[in-house]
């Protein structure tokens, strides 16, 4: 900046004015205290109250009514099963067991006789898939040997009766 050496009035200062200073002056006035008068003067008049939701379509509400066991049937039940019918299973049927050594077993041959753990005329036991599924006895018919299915075991184990 020049520095000039008279200074009279309408002459230029050799100090800085507040504009030309480089720290900022202090504002002569501060912010108004917000004491909630003024606050609607500060927002902008075209903000509109929140739009309410959408009301939602009416649906007619109908009660629950759970099928009855009849009205489905033991028809309905067959043609649902049928996709099953070409699936095969293997079935087994156990006359009986035995433990034997394998010396035992070396020894056996045509003719020799092994003696099981059930005695004639007992149940024997049904497999399907090596699951046991049924109980019944052997027949002879037309020279071929048979079963007749007795008793179908139960697949969910009984619980025992409180005591």
């Amino acid at each position: 900046m020049p520095e000039h050496e008279n200074t009279g009035p309408g002459q230029p200062s050799a100090e800085p004015t507040a504009h030309e200073s480089s720290i900022d002056p202090v504002p002569a006035a501060t912010a108004p205290a917000d004491n909630g008068a003024d606050t609607a003067a500060l927002e902008p008049a075209s903000q509109a109250p929140p739009a309410a939701a959408p009301a939602m379509p009416s649906i007619p509400v109908t009660p629950f009514s759970p099928p009855t066991l009849e009205a489905a049937g033991a028809a309905q039940t067959e043609a649902s099963l049928d996709f099953l019918d070409d699936v095969e299973l293997d079935v087994r049927v156990e006359l009986g067991r035995a433990e034997m050594l394998i010396e035992d077993v070396l020894k056996l041959s045509a003719g020799a006789v092994v003696e099981l753990d059930k005695v004639a005329g007992d149940p024997v036991d049904i497999y399907v898939n090596a699951r046991l599924v049924a109980r019944g006895e052997v027949l002879v018919l037309n020279d071929t040997f048979c079963v007749r299915v007795n008793e179908i075991v139960s697949s969910i184990p009984e619980s025992e009766p409180a005591r």
